[in-house]
């Protein structure tokens, strides 16, 4: 896998539409005069391939723009065509086409010719040994000057970043604050076991109290019924032997009224002869 060729349109110094190619398979030179656009060339290939530049205001990416003394172009691009003979990139085909555009308000990217994601294109990128965790894929002026000139322990931390390891360590520092989060989060649902353990023991013993309290509840209501019902029985024998009573009243009082009448029948009978016989007499 290598670059076969490199588009520029209408970045920082490339106005115009500019090809360059072809790339060999192992090394390139680029050379020119000061001012000659070779640090720009370069920042182009870091525009599509690193992280350099993520993440940008307008005035930055305005700035990545083409102002030259003629009308100012309102946006650019940035194409790299591979070789992917060897198939680095998991795309089965020979070519992959990786182009950036930039503009005051947007930022885009495609792959071999269609629309495409960041998070797509850096997952390429990584599939094909571009690691983010590895960032001396590309090394920009003036980094050789500061490597050569790195301490031992620093030239270490240097070694373990080119063999991935550092990626590893950072991994190892994420796994151990995420067994602490959790380790904690765990005390914290053992606590709330605990306490969820108590209240449902204390639920329970809630639970048999009205238990018990409905039983009670079920023989007083048994209670009063019967209470009632006996009451209720005696009440209705009352009113009965009442009835009866002043039924049998009813009744005598007849039979006295009836002799009462016989009576007075008798006395009148009696009385009216002696009544005759005085009145004779005078």
């Amino acid at each position: 896998m290598h670059i076969k060729q490199i588009i520029i349109q209408g970045f920082k110094s490339y106005k115009e539409q500019t090809v360059i190619e072809p790339f060999s398979p192992k090394t390139n030179v680029i050379v020119g005069h000061n001012g000659s656009g070779k640090s720009n060339f370069f920042a182009a290939i870091r525009f599509v391939l690193s992280d350099a530049y993520t993440q940008m205001g307008r005035e930055e990416r305005q700035a990545l723009l083409h102002e030259g003394s003629g009308s100012a172009v309102m946006s650019a691009y940035v194409e790299i065509i591979f070789d992917n003979s060897d198939e680095r990139f998991p795309t089965g085909r020979d070519e992959v086409v990786l182009r950036r555009t930039i503009g005051l308000k947007k930022d885009e990217y495609s792959l071999d010719r269609k629309n495409a994601t960041k998070s797509d294109v850096m997952n390429l990128l990584e599939s094909a040994g571009f690691s983010r965790s590895n960032p001396y894929y590309i090394v920009p002026q003036g980094r050789v000057t500061t490597l050569t000139n790195m301490k031992d322990f620093e030239r270490l931390n240097l070694l373990k970043e080119v063999a991935g390891t550092q990626v590893y360590e950072q991994r190892r520092t994420e796994s151990l604050k995420i067994m602490e989060e959790t380790e904690s989060k765990r005390a914290k649902i053992d606590e709330l076991l605990k306490y969820i353990e108590e209240r449902l023991s204390e639920l329970e013993e809630e639970k048999e109290e009205l238990r018990g309290f409905r039983e009670k509840d079920r023989e007083r209501s048994c209670l009063e019924y019967t209470i009632y019902h006996r009451e209720q029985v005696e009440i209705n024998n009352a009113i009965d032997g009442i009835e009866e009573t002043r039924a049998r009243g009813i009744e005598i009082n007849e039979d006295s009224r009836e002799a009462f009448i016989e009576r007075e029948k008798e006395i009148q009978v009696c009385f009216f002869p002696i009544l005759l016989s005085t009145g004779a007499q005078s």
